[in-house]
């Protein structure tokens, strides 16, 4: 396989336009058209993580937090962020990162937290503003059929526990073919009006190339008319942090005790105990202050995240409690999931999960 797809086997876990607005993912060094000789899994690409590569052959990281963030005006060694850059480039390592747009996949960072913790009815915390998108195309109603089911079969028209989900309007449509043109029905220089299907049809915008495809592909106008509207609906289904159930409740003591030893962490600092029982609990992998208010707002019981200053403690106001576990901790397990994905999609390939400890944070 190449870079290039391994990447694409990636994106159906976290299509790249899933990321934040802010963030730099995908492909950051390297060329994707270069075979791949085997891929390590890691949190992080550090120097000792460059040479773990280089020692298991492998010349792929997979790295959930991008080495390189923001713009490199200079590559003289003087940072560790320069150093792995050049050392990989120099080794021929290519590293490729997901950072955000996994974070905000439904299977991604925050599912796996849910997953460790047992959490039930889970849903997004934060839902993803204008990652919808609606295609209207008018199409002759003898051909609806092929081009409605080649669009679902493309991605369009699922929404959540549903698939298969278009309008459709019947109407008249109207053209006069030019000299040059080859119409699929009527004359050249002659107006035809023809029976006509509206079809309506929300999808991801991650799947746009491949709905576009279908319908162009399908399509017998040899000019095809379409719209294509991006939605501001939030998207329920996408988005930063989740919120689930525990099955059973517990009382504050015993859930702290619970989440130190499901989440391997040392220390938990929180905001004050509130003498209630936990049962709804909220998750956000990673820097999370931002989603207090979304907690909140949802009925959380406990919001745990990560990197809370002193005065967003107080934020908690005695409607829930706030547990910032670490920053690390609360992604420790995301490259098992990278890992255990890669693996189910290509297993008969070299798939390592990185024995570097990346956590820059200790405790004494």
């Amino acid at each position: 396989m190449t870079v290039r797809e391994v990447g694409a086997v990636l994106e159906e876990l976290a299509p790249l336009s899933y990321a934040e607005d802010f963030d730099n993912v995908g492909l950051l060094i390297g060329q994707p058209d270069v075979a791949v000789t085997g891929i390590l899994v890691t949190l992080d690409t550090l120097e000792n993580v460059v040479d773990e590569a280089m020692a298991k052959h492998c010349n792929l990281i997979v790295s959930f937090h991008p080495i390189i963030f923001q713009g490199l005006k200079k590559l003289t060694g003087r940072t560790y962020v320069e150093r792995v850059a050049m050392k990989a480039i120099a080794n021929n390592i290519a590293i490729y990162s997901p950072h955000t747009a996994l974070d905000n996949s439904p299977l991604g960072v925050n599912y796996k937290i849910c997953e460790i913790l047992g959490l039930r009815h889970r849903k997004i915390l934060i839902p993803k503003k204008d990652s919808l998108k609606k295609l209207v195309t008018y199409v002759p109603k003898k051909h609806a059929v092929t081009v409605r089911e080649a669009l679902f079969k493309s991605g369009a028209g699922s929404l959540g526990n549903y698939s298969n989900c278009s309008f459709n309007v019947e109407g008249e449509g109207s053209f006069k073919a030019g000299a040059e043109a080859n119409p699929a029905v009527g004359k050249v220089g002659e107006t035809h009006f023809e029976a006509e299907v509206q079809i309506n049809i929300i999808y991801p915008e991650a799947l746009e190339s491949q709905v576009l495809k279908a319908l162009l592909a399908n399509h017998p106008y040899e000019e095809v008319a379409y719209e294509v509207t991006v939605l501001t609906n939030e998207n329920q289904y996408l988005g930063m942090g989740m919120i689930g159930e525990l099955e059973t409740s517990m009382e504050e003591q015993a859930f702290l005790d619970f989440l130190k030893k499901k989440m391997k962490t040392p220390v938990i600092r929180h905001s004050k105990l509130l003498g209630k029982t936990i049962k709804k609990v909220a998750v956000l992998g990673g820097s999370g202050a931002f989603a207090i208010k979304n907690a909140k707002a949802k009925g959380a019981d406990i919001y745990i995240t990560a990197d809370l200053k002193y005065h967003q403690f107080y934020e908690a106001e005695d409607q829930l409690i706030l547990a910032d576990i670490g920053h690390f901790e609360t992604e420790q397990f995301t490259k098992q999931l990278l890992v255990d994905f890669l693996k189910e999609k290509i297993p008969n390939f070299a798939v390592n999960l990185s024995e570097s400890i990346t956590n820059p944070v200790n405790y004494f």
